[in-house]
């Protein structure tokens, strides 16, 4: 890093822009500028933020670091800078369809292809297929990692390859697993804690009847009074029927299921399975499966509905809900928003390497023969046609954290205290708000001046028409009117690229390494009768050594911290100058400090502490 100074003698009066370029020489030497201060005849300091490459013979045309809305800008010269920004921004960021249905992304088929700006300094830190490997050497698995077919002993076998870190929380994992209560308190503080609802009906497809339950009900109540008490909660899987198994390895066929799973909050106030269904139609070859039942018939059963999680943790929670739909946000925001509009420098930190780690994706990981195929039931297309299906599920108030709880009826404390993933997201998400709102107030005098702000309203309408593809039932507005609905529409966008990928991107190493609780294929149809089912069948259902190394590796590697990570509310490029911004991310940080402590003191001689969601663990985005 050098910094260079640079005097001129003359008078240069009022300086609007600077210009920058960089001479070629024999070899290609591309250079990042991170900003210019200017220091002016009279002592004052002007500074022009760039955080930029200079590549080729281009030229960079800055203008000095004070946010402005299209408004602000009176010369006609301020006004073409803005207009030519955007038009050669939107000839190097297009939208393309990957998959119909899908929302759109950037269009480029490799990393190489993006612009230099949005590149990843090291484009090895971020390929797949070495830091896979390389996290099965490190896991010392990479024995076991060519032994498709070959099944594992026991249980026990599967610890031949499990990196035993004490006291942490795959540990516990490993030797409660096979718990109820381990089991219920995934759905609540797991690594997709997002599916869990209260029942206020018993579906007709799942004809549970309370002969069936008794034993498990502890409140001397039938299961309609529990119900109406709201003491049954329900997790539907109903999104992975239909959907087709892996067929890419002749040598091994792969199952799917799509379970029904019926909880209940106990005395102790903790959530328990009392009834599991494996598919979606009732009938005698798809038997409800109980806490009464054979120990063998109730561990598998529960095995499978940890199989479905995973499958739709993945694809729908973590790919398409946080990767895919940040993105949009990120090229939406490329293209409509010029480098001095204030929301352009309010959001770019919380876009930095989204579109580079998605496109990586899209070349080594969930295209065609990619390394998605090789361990998982839903490689070879299926997870294509579930991101296909959970479109329709994907609307603006579901990313509204507080109203996603809400609809799902996991809003009160006191009848469901041990929810720390809706506890510490609304402190986050609400802390955000705060300070999206001060900033706003900065820029955004009125609600008339957001109405005028044709910029802002062309990157919503991107957002709208190519990212949810204009579905109307989305929910996404096509325009935004107020300060307060900016307010939450940026709330939004920051809270998903950073707490939301968080908080189901870095348990997954936790919760899915001990592999009979995250099996990511099943090696045979699920049980259609009770009382059969033996440990043989079971070993021989979970994945084979080949199978469990690359899932391994792979949630080891997916649950590790970029080296320079920056975490929520760390902000060096300093895209903002004025004062009042400055106090604004100052007060930011603050509440989220606060936040951290918290959560430290609750965590305290916890067995299970969540941490997930502590803003010192949050990344500014998603970037792995």
């Amino acid at each position: 890093v050098d910094s260079y100074d640079v005097t001129v003698e003359e008078d240069l009066g009022e300086i609007q822009l600077i210009k920058i370029e960089k001479r070629k020489y024999w070899y290609q030497d591309d250079w990042y500028l991170k900003y210019i201060t200017v220091k002016t005849p009279m002592g004052d300091y002007l500074e022009f933020p760039c955080y930029r490459w200079i590549t080729d013979e281009k030229e960079i045309v800055l203008r000095d670091g004070k946010a402005k809305l299209p408004r602000d800008d009176k010369t006609q010269i301020l006004k073409q800078h803005r207009r030519k920004e955007l038009e050669t921004r939107q000839k190097m960021y297009r939208w393309k369809e990957w998959h119909p249905g899908f929302p759109l992304s950037i269009d480029a088929h490799s990393h190489s292809e993006l612009p230099r700006d949005i590149q990843f300094d090291n484009e090895k830190g971020i390929d797949f297929i070495l830091n896979y490997s390389k996290a099965m050497e490190n896991l010392y698995v990479n024995r076991f990692m060519h032994m498709f077919q070959s099944s594992w002993s026991d249980f026990a076998d599967f610890e031949r390859i499990f990196v035993r870190i004490s006291n942490t929380i795959s540990e516990y994992v490993m030797q409660h697993w096979k718990e109820d209560f381990m089991f219920g308190y995934q759905f609540l503080n797991g690594c997709n804690p997002v599916l869990i609802r209260r029942c206020t009906e018993i579906p007709k497809k799942l004809p549970v009847t309370m002969d069936m339950v008794e034993c498990s009900l502890e409140r001397n109540l039938t299961l309609e009074e529990e119900l109406k008490q709201g003491n049954i909660f329900i997790v539907d899987y109903e999104l992975l029927d239909g959907v087709d198994a892996n067929k890419t390895d002749p040598c091994t066929i792969q199952y799917l299921a799509a379970p029904i799973c019926l909880l209940y909050k106990n005395l102790e106030n903790k959530i328990v399975p009392i009834a599991i269904q494996l598919g979606q139609k009732p009938g005698p070859d798809n038997p409800i499966f109980l806490p009464s039942d054979a120990t063998y018939d109730w561990l598998l059963a529960k095995i499978w509905v940890r199989s479905s999680d995973f499958h739709i943790h993945q694809t729908v929670t973590h790919l398409l809900r946080t990767h895919l739909v940040s993105e949009v946000f990120s090229i939406a925001m490329f293209r409509q928003l010029p480098a001095v509009h204030p929301l352009f420098k309010l959001l770019v930190p919380h876009m930095r390497f989204t579109i580079a780690i998605n496109t990586k994706a899209r070349e080594q990981l969930i295209c065609e023969c990619g390394l998605f195929d090789k361990a998982n039931a839903t490689g070879g297309g299926g997870h294509v046609q579930m991101v296909q299906k959970a479109m329709k599920d994907l609307t603006y108030s579901s990313l509204c954290f507080p109203e996603e709880i809400k609809a799902k009826g996991m809003d009160s404390k006191e009848d469901i205290p041990y929810y720390y993933y809706r506890d510490d997201g609304i402190k986050v998400w609400e802390a955000i708000k705060s300070f999206a709102e001060d900033v706003i107030h900065i820029y955004y005098e009125s609600d008339e001046v957001v109405c005028e702000d044709v910029e802002l309203q062309a990157f919503v309408k991107d957002i709208y028409v190519y990212g949810m593809r204009g579905v109307k039932a989305s929910g996404f507005p096509k325009m935004i009117r107020t300060r307060e609905k900016l307010a939450e529409y940026l709330t939004v966008i920051i809270f998903t690229t950073s707490a939301q990928h968080a908080a189901v991107n870095f348990g997954q190493y936790d919760w899915c390494s001990w592999i009979p609780n995250a099996p990511p294929t099943m090696r045979r149809p699920p049980p259609t009768e009770k009382g059969t089912v033996t440990i043989e069948q079971i070993v021989e259902s979970l994945p084979d050594r080949g199978r469990s190394c690359w899932h391994l590796g792979a949630v080891w590697a997916l649950s590790q911290f970029q080296d320079n990570e920056l975490f929520l509310g760390m902000y060096p490029d300093e895209h903002f100058v004025e004062k009042p911004v400055k106090e604004a991310m100052a007060k930011f940080r603050k509440n989220l400090d606060e936040i951290v402590n918290a959560i430290t003191e609750r965590n305290k001689n916890k067995k299970l502490p969540y941490y997930y969601l502590s803003p010192d663990r949050i990344p500014n985005s998603v970037a792995v």
